[in-house]
């Protein structure tokens, strides 16, 4: 039992280090939404694309992570498009939030084979906080709430080609100012992610399948992980569809020893968006929680806002 609370108290700390580092990534992206992950997605749609995340990890147990965001983008003219990814993160006694705004500009490579490049920049601020508040008594090492705001940037591009997709992206690409804190902060913001999948689509049926990949790269500390995903798509009238999948994440050192698994589902109906999805974290804690359940919300509107044939 000691040894299963230690390794409780050491992912906590983990992840409580890297949260001004990045924004929790689970499975945001593949609710319909990879604007979140990449700002090269901002507009690539014929609509005003709004999805809103709430998402608890690790539930059963006191103190965990909760994330709650809202993405919206659109496109603006035929060629471009902006957008905007408000979020707050609370881990423990630690909270961050702030917001992203996005612009990305769509170039047709080829028109006659459906090749696109996009390219998109982000504008980021995020406020971090140690909430000294909810302490139980009085910590002689912590004398404010060591708040904090940084403003960064992230870049990306995005290839498409038919119903084959890669992205790139580098997020946080400014060094950290190190005047606040202690001198042995990380001060490296740097995180990479590359995102790519393939759609197939029966020409007997509405049935389509899309394996897809996305990879994330910390250059501080040289961590990396891989998601394996997996949806199934079901098309229905005009714009409506059902869909299903799952995703499997690992550390690249351990590719055999997931971090975490779990399936996913959704409905897209006349403009309304629902989907939710589950990951069982895999490691020796399995016992204490019932897993990570986030819930995604979404409108897709103004359809037709665009005559640019750059679209999903």
């Amino acid at each position: 039992m000691k040894k299963i609370y230690t390794l409780i108290l050491f992912c906590f700390l983990i992840k409580a280090s890297a949260q001004e580092l990045n924004i929790p990534t689970f499975t945001q992206y593949l609710a319909d939404s990879p604007f979140v992950i990449s700002p090269s997605y901002a507009g690539i749609g014929d609509n005003v694309k709004i999805r809103a995340n709430g998402l608890t990890q690790w539930v059963g147990i006191k103190g965990a992570p909760d994330n709650q965001s809202v993405a919206a983008d659109m496109r603006i003219e035929d060629r471009s498009g902006i957008g905007v990814f408000l979020y707050n993160d609370k881990n423990g006694n630690t909270k961050q939030s702030g917001a992203k705004f996005s612009f990305a500009h769509h170039l047709m490579l080829e028109k006659y084979s459906d090749q696109f490049l996009s390219l998109g920049i982000s504008y980021n601020m995020n406020q971090f906080r140690i909430q000294i508040e909810n302490f139980n008594g009085p910590d002689i090492g912590v004398t404010n709430n060591r708040a904090i705001v940084n403003h960064n940037f992230d870049v990306s591009a995005l290839y498409r080609i038919h119903d084959f997709y890669f992205s790139f992206a580098a997020s946080n690409i400014l060094n950290k100012n190190l005047d606040k804190f202690a001198i042995n902060e990380p001060n490296t913001l740097r995180n990479y992610q590359i995102y790519t999948g393939y759609t197939f689509k029966s020409k007997s049926s509405d049935l389509e399948v899309e394996p897809s990949v996305f990879y994330q790269l910390y250059e501080s500390d040289g961590r990396s992980s891989t998601d394996v995903n997996l949806k199934l798509r079901m098309m229905s009238h005009g714009e409506d569809y059902y869909w299903a999948g799952i995703s499997y994440r690992f550390l690249n050192d351990q590719m055999f020893t997931p971090l975490n698994i779990g399936p996913m589902a959704g409905i897209k109906k006349s403009g309304f968006y629902f989907a939710y999805s589950y990951q069982i974290t895999t490691n020796e804690f399995i016992s204490m929680n019932s897993g990570t359940h986030m819930i995604t919300l979404g409108l897709d509107i103004f359809q037709g806002v665009s005559n640019c044939a750059c679209t999903l």
